[in-house]
């Protein structure tokens, strides 16, 4: 067209055209002129390739410094940042202009392309049917997950089939264990129906830390007799080496960002209870699974049988109860009740709970706890398990070493509180026992606890016969009913005088 200059497109339609078009019906489509046809048969280069290089419009300003002062520097520590350069050469050299920042960073890039060092390469695998599952932790704290009006510092166990992308994800309460990992791999292997022939994991350095040479290899041991148990064969990456297990590092991400924006959309980080928030976790998992449905059923026709039963996916250790009504395991403190103590009990760790048992008979389940981040101990307590003693040593309540996790609920400590600054120790311990013996006999926990929150906003301290009086009716004081049962021949009678009747 005149007045506009041909462009490569052009020319390359043109050219094209040409093979089977005359040199007038090829330029029209080509909307060039047949006079420029004529040009480009006998120069076949193309408009971009005609002009002169342009040259530098403006004196180089790293010209004197590059070669010099630049290349030294990415030759004796290749993985500086150009960033790092600028500055120590704007250090050197006051008066070099910021603005040749990008100037620089483009140079440097260009100089690696053509001088840096090799970088690693990832190869892209071919998954087969049936054959790898990968297991791994991430963290979830950031999050900002409450449970129960507490913060959740927690992780996820993270189980994923390679090739058709089936996923499934356990809560976490502690760190990375074999305990945690043995739990959430058979979790994950039950809910799918089969196991893979290989088992990917990290090197588990984590659950390795602080052991001794003899206790590495006890949970080596263990890991490999787990892997055994369901007929997987366990391997795992180089150390440090996070790309070899992309198949399950990339969606550590993605499942993160969709439990984000589930909670987004939820409209509250909050959870009444971690059942609760667990059973979320699951909802967004089954909903990735089912997209895809069909590849996940594929791939559930390679994987092999499971076995009979689950295998141990805890461990366990013996305690002791002392006099204290308690014992102490991996530092911390569990209470128990007073009948149990002088007995040693076999102890059962898994993530979130512990499992007790005298010989092979289950007492009773408490709440793992962990030590405290400074490394003190840390307490598991049940105030039913030692009520009964308090009430007659009240005033052991002033200096118990777990006083404060002693109280249920945060209405009674503010009210130990409240009465120890306004009546002194001696009526704050003997009142405060005397609340939780009404909680522990009445069973209302969570109602005396709303009146004690309205008596501290009242500023009236708790008036014990009127609560008594309102949690009624006093266990020890229910009227006993005998029953008195009828002799079995009154029943004879009965029997008789219906056969009578009948004849």
């Amino acid at each position: 067209m005149p007045g506009r200059h041909i462009n490569d497109h052009q020319m390359r339609l043109y050219m094209r055209l040409r093979l089977t078009e005359p040199v007038t019906a090829a330029a029209a489509k080509a909307a060039i002129s047949v006079a420029s046809a004529y040009r480009i048969e006998s120069d076949a280069r193309l408009p971009s390739q005609k002009g002169e290089p342009r040259g530098r419009r403006r004196p180089d300003p790293l010209i004197d410094v590059f070669d010099a002062e630049v290349v030294p520097m990415l030759t004796a520590a290749p993985a500086v940042r150009a960033v790092a350069v600028f500055e120590e050469l704007t250090r050197r050299y006051p008066e070099l202009p910021r603005g040749v920042r990008r100037t620089l960073e483009r140079r440097i890039r260009a100089w690696r392309a053509k001088h840096g060092p090799q970088k690693d390469v990832i190869f892209r695998q071919v998954h087969e049917l049936g054959r790898m599952g990968l297991s791994d932790f991430t963290e979830m704290g950031d999050l900002g997950v409450h449970v129960a009006g507490m913060p959740l510092d927690h992780r996820l166990y993270h189980f994923r089939l390679a090739c058709s992308g089936f996923e499934h994800a356990h809560v976490i309460l502690g760190g990375e264990s074999y305990v945690a990992l043995a739990e959430g791999l058979q979790n994950a292997l039950w809910a799918l129906g089969g196991a893979p022939r290989e088992h990917r994991s990290d090197s588990l350095s984590a659950a390795f830390r602080n052991l001794s040479r003899d206790e590495r290899l006890d949970l080596t041991a263990r890991y490999e007799g787990l892997c055994a148990h369901y007929g997987m064969e366990p391997t795992r990456n180089n150390r440090g080496v996070a790309h070899e297990n992309g198949a399950i590092e990339g969606p550590h991400g993605h499942l993160k960002s969709a439990i984000g924006d589930a909670l987004l959309l939820r409209g509250t980080r909050h959870f009444e209870d971690l059942a609760s928030y667990r059973g979320f976790i699951d909802e967004i998992l089954a909903r990735k699974n089912l997209r895809n449905a069909r590849r996940i059923d594929a791939e559930r026709a390679h994987l092999q049988p499971l076995p009979v039963s689950r295998t141990t996916d805890y461990e366990e250790v013996l305690a002791f109860v002392t006099s204290s009504s308690g014992f102490t395991l991996r530092k911390v403190f569990y209470t128990v009740p007073s009948r149990l103590i002088g007995h040693r009990l076999r102890a059962r760790l898994y993530d979130d709970r512990v499992q007790l048992l005298i010989g092979g008979t289950p007492l009773l389940t408490l709440r793992r706890g962990r030590p405290g981040p400074d490394g003190k101990h840390g307490h598991v307590v049940d105030y039913h398990h030692v009520i009964h003693a308090l009430r007659k040593k009240p005033m052991a309540l002033m200096n118990l070493v777990y006083r404060d996790q002693l109280f249920p609920r945060e209405a009674y400590r503010h009210t130990f509180e409240w009465l120890l600054e306004r009546h002194g120790e001696r009526i704050a311990c003997k009142t405060v026992v005397e609340l939780l013996s009404l909680a522990h006999d009445r069973g209302c926990e969570a109602e005396l606890a709303a009146a004690l929150s309205e008596s501290l906003e009242a500023g009236d301290a708790p008036n014990l016969k009127a609560l008594a009086a309102r949690f009624a009716p006093d266990p020890q004081r229910l009227p006993q009913v005998y029953v008195q049962l009828a002799p079995l021949s009154a029943y004879e009678a009965l029997l008789g005088e219906a056969s009578g009747e009948a004849a």
